[in-house]
């Protein structure tokens, strides 16, 4: 791999505020995949999700509930561990941006009327992430050493 790649990749001169950003949210956006690929925690699992994903006009409703799913699941075990944080930030914040627009936007900004403040939250964590990287615990320290 190109030195100045993985560098730019891996490398991190953030502390442990990366860490404390990246568990918790890491584990929120794992679960709400898990709610939509899985139907775990009261979720509708992937048929659910991708009806109602289509009946907004996200279509072809299953791609868009395997996209949006894998991309909250497995991008956030990933920012859980900090494994490869950067494209599973950008990933996680693109999915942010999609659900505020697709799904939040005209209920205002409170979540008590299903507003786009939690969605928009998610989305200024993960860029953040996906600026300042995993910060030192992360395994993405490990993966730079290796290279």
């Amino acid at each position: 791999m190109n030195s100045r790649f993985a560098q730019t990749l891996f490398n991190s001169s953030a502390g442990v505020a990366a860490l404390v950003l990246r568990v918790p949210v890491g584990l929120i956006l794992a679960a709400h995949g898990a709610q939509k690929l899985f139907g775990w925690f009261g979720g509708y699992g992937l048929t659910g999700t991708a009806q109602w994903l289509a009946s907004i006009g996200l279509e072809p409703g299953y791609l868009m509930a395997l996209m949006a799913g894998s991309a909250e699941f497995f991008g956030g075990l990933a920012l859980v561990v900090g494994l490869l944080t950067r494209p599973a930030a950008v990933v996680a914040a693109f999915t942010m941006l999609v659900a505020i627009f697709a799904v939040h936007i005209g209920n205002g900004l409170f979540m008590a009327n299903n507003g786009y403040e939690y969605a928009l939250t998610l989305f200024v964590v993960t860029l953040t992430l996906a600026i300042q990287g995993a910060g030192r615990f992360a395994l993405d320290n490990q993966l730079l050493k290796r290279l």
